[in-house]
């Protein structure tokens, strides 16, 4: 029977996937103070963690076996079923009672798929979808959107403290991921309406610096996209959020809006940006959809600036 029973500083953890996020989100926990096993599949992201006093895990198997609780922030479905139902056997190996905690953005289906296979060896999975950026994991401000067993998401919330500023119980599992792609949704959507409207603002003459400082104090930008305006004033689009997740996030949501039978015109049309950018090659911020929409403008039609 899965219990919720508290994580303590003395639970020891295991994290899977050191990359943009993950390294920065097992950071701040190595940091807290619990005792740590990590893994990845490049072996040389884990260094930083050993320096904390982390063990290294051959493979994600060895890891399971070590641990109370298992986090993985992985990039795609295919690496979170590889790593749980696939090659590396996660499932297989964990203790009944382990708790994992699946940070990664995927399918809702995928992740019920995973909670319901994990039930049956007795452990419980949670999705808690993470929003935010590296910044805000190195800062411990992320937010978070929790799927799976409310008795469970209580009981690890110790490990959420020091990783995240704020945490949501959304529902049973997929609610997490679910609730992720909604604000993708206007996390992309409102990062190619600020490029459009970047763009269409040297169309029309504008100084773009101006431009820029001004845009970040008005109400209509968010402040997920203020901090991007002073990046693209700099042309520093390197990478917080990279453009090939929110590329990888804008199929998700599709997806699901069509299982949903639901038309999103101005979504799709964002994705189809933001794909073309995507495919350029580089690895650059999402936010690069700006610097697009600027080559967009012919320099013919460039108004005078303003005096």
């Amino acid at each position: 029977m899965i219990t919720g029973k508290k994580i303590t500083s003395h639970s020891r953890l295991g994290f899977i996937g050191l990359g943009y996020l993950g390294s920065r989100i097992a950071r701040r926990l190595a940091t807290a103070g619990f005792p740590m096993v990590v893994h990845d599949h490049d072996r040389e992201k884990a260094k930083d963690l050993v320096a904390l006093g982390a063990a290294v895990a051959p493979n994600p198997e060895v890891l399971a076996e070590e641990v109370d609780v298992v986090l993985s922030c992985l990039p795609s479905d295919a690496s979170v079923e590889s790593v749980y139902l696939g090659q590396d056997k996660l499932l297989d190996s964990a203790r009944p009672g382990t708790r994992i905690v699946e940070l990664s953005t995927i399918a809702p289906e995928t992740s019920r798929r995973l909670h319901d296979a994990a039930a049956k060896l007795d452990v419980a999975m949670l999705d808690v979808a993470v929003s935010g950026s590296t910044s805000s994991a190195e800062a411990g401000t992320l937010t978070l959107f929790g799927g799976g067993e409310r008795n469970v998401f209580e009981a690890v919330q110790p490990i959420l403290a020091p990783i995240a500023s704020q945490w949501f119980y959304m529902g049973p599992s997929g609610s997490g991921v679910a609730t992720k792609l909604v604000v993708n949704t206007l996390l992309g959507l409102g990062m190619q309406s600020i490029a459009e409207a970047v763009a269409l603002g040297s169309g029309l003459g504008l100084s773009r610096e101006l431009l820029l400082d001004v845009l970040a104090k008005t109400a209509v930008v968010a402040p997920a996209h203020s901090g991007k305006l002073a990046t693209a004033k700099r042309s520093d689009y390197a990478p917080q959020f990279p453009i090939r997740l929110m590329y990888k996030d804008f199929g998700l949501i599709l997806r699901a809006a069509a299982e949903c039978g639901l038309s999103m015109p101005a979504t799709k049309a964002a994705a189809l940006v933001n794909s073309a950018e995507a495919e350029s090659g580089g690895e650059e911020d999402f936010s690069a959809v700006i610097r697009r929409m600027e080559q967009q403008v012919a320099v013919e039609h460039v108004l005078p600036p303003v005096a």
